[in-house]
């Protein structure tokens, strides 16, 4: 239907016109970058923009953010009160264990929905390009029956650290994760005011801290996890999660190698994992120190025990002068010897402490569960679960204890000979018991006079 106004004439109010067939029109599809999760209870935000009414509240996550969004910058959105969303036990670093180990199949599952929950931007990649002097954090949430609340701006200071209004003047912003704030006349000061601290802003960017740093630890886990269990991880899965810094840091360095169509380890492809293209592979640089891209569809982070000429890579990274994220080169390791008929390792029996407390805070300091006086460590090995056992005792906690026998069980707790322990189980066993027996009362003995 077509309308004219005449020149002058008040403006009408457009008629609806009814049909019998309604088309529902949806809302425009814009979509919220600064936050995973939906803002407090108490958040402007969230009363606005946010509502149930709102399709703002349904709208989907985008991609990572780039490597280069900083903590600071992540906080410079209202809407990113990330901590509200505090990973759960169904996390990535949950989910990252293959439900049948040694299943190539189960693996691959595995890491895709590991890539599907770390594909969620962390809320660091809240901050935009780097050029202008004020960045806007979040795009306009789409057309809704309520009033949206206008998107949050922040300036960025030569340092590129981001200032958000706290109110009454004050901006506040996060500096290696320290609340830090800036008074109405723009001076930097050397404590935070109890007002702007007790504020919503600065309850959401320490929130956003928080969950930070836990997803930090989690993506370390995970990784860490795949390397002891030597897991295929399918390319996509790094795709998805390399531009991620969480992800990055524990990724970046770490020897990879490729996995064949059978699952085997293909030794003549590996190197240090540097990054990953769709179109080019996974960009390594190899024992030369030569940058090469390894055309393959899955990568293994391989136990340190399982790695050929591991004295080499060691030197390599050395002379780079580059860092690990995980314990992988410079992990402790033990070879077994061939031959072994005993069902257990006396190394480091009658390793005394003052306290049985002392030996169950050395062994949970460590990482390792006590569980019926013996310290343990669960390994994944060549498609089979073993279990090193290490004797700390069942005592009373402020009681002496001696340290027994090393041993292991398979999956339905049988004893196993030492010749049918794999090597990583046997690595990882030998690992956990000397690492408590060193911390063991050593007794000084006086030389004769």
């Amino acid at each position: 239907m077509a309308s004219s106004k005449a020149k002058g004439a008040p403006a009408k109010k457009p008629v609806a016109v009814k049909s019998k067939t309604a088309t529902k029109v949806g809302p425009a599809k814009k979509l919220t970058l600064a936050a995973k999760a939906p803002p407090s209870k108490g958040s402007p935000v969230a009363k606005a923009a946010l509502s149930k009414s709102s399709p703002a509240a349904k709208a989907a996550p985008q991609k990572p953010g780039s490597s280069k969004a900083s903590l600071s910058k992540a906080s410079l959105s209202k809407a990113a009160p990330a901590a509200k969303a505090a990973p759960s036990k169904g996390s990535p670093a949950a989910k990252a264990a293959p439900q049948k180990p040694g299943s190539s199949k189960a693996a691959s599952a595995t890491a895709t929905r590991v890539a599907k929950a770390a594909a969620v931007p962390a809320p660091s990649a809240a901050a935009s390009s780097s050029s202008g002097p004020a960045r806007t954090t979040s795009k306009a949430a789409p057309a809704s029956n309520t009033t949206s609340a206008a998107p949050v701006v922040a300036a960025v200071d030569e340092q590129g650290l981001g200032w958000t209004d706290a109110g009454d003047g004050y901006q506040v912003s996060l500096e290696a994760g320290k609340l830090v704030a800036k008074n109405p006349a723009g001076k930097r000061l050397t404590s935070v005011p109890k007002q702007v601290k007790d504020g919503d802003v600065a309850d959401q960017l320490e929130a956003l801290r928080d969950w930070l740093i836990e997803h930090e630890r989690e993506c370390a886990a995970t990784v860490d996890q795949w390397m002891l269990r030597s897991l295929a991880v399918p390319r996509s899965v790094l795709e998805a999660v390399w531009e991620d810094p969480a992800w990055r840091k524990p990724l970046e360095n770490a020897v990879v190698v490729a996995v064949t169509a059978d699952g085997g380890h293909d030794a003549a492809k590996a190197g240090l994992f540097r990054g990953v293209d769709k179109k080019k592979g996974v960009g390594v640089v190899d024992l030369d120190g030569e940058t090469a891209w390894l055309e393959t569809e899955r990568v293994a982070i391989p136990h340190p025990i399982l790695i050929a000429e591991l004295d080499g890579w060691r030197e390599l990274v050395t002379q780079l002068g580059v860092a690990q994220g995980i314990s992988q080169l410079h992990r402790e390791t033990h070879a077994k010897p061939p031959g072994l008929t005993a069902t257990g390792i006396d190394q480091f029996e009658d390793g005394k402490f003052a306290m049985l407390m002392h030996a169950l805070g050395k062994a949970r300091a460590l990482g390792f569960k006590v569980r019926g006086g013996f310290a343990t460590c669960k390994v994944w090995d060549a498609g089979a679960v073993a279990e090193a056992r290490y004797w700390i005792g069942a005592d009373s906690p402020d009681s002496e204890t001696h340290t027994g026998q090393l041993s292991w069980v398979d999956a339905r707790e049988r004893g196993l000979k030492l010749a049918e322990v794999g090597p990583v189980a046997f690595s990882e066993g030998m690992r956990m018991a000397s690492s408590i027996y060193a911390a063991r009362v050593v007794e000084k003995t006086e030389a004769a006079s």
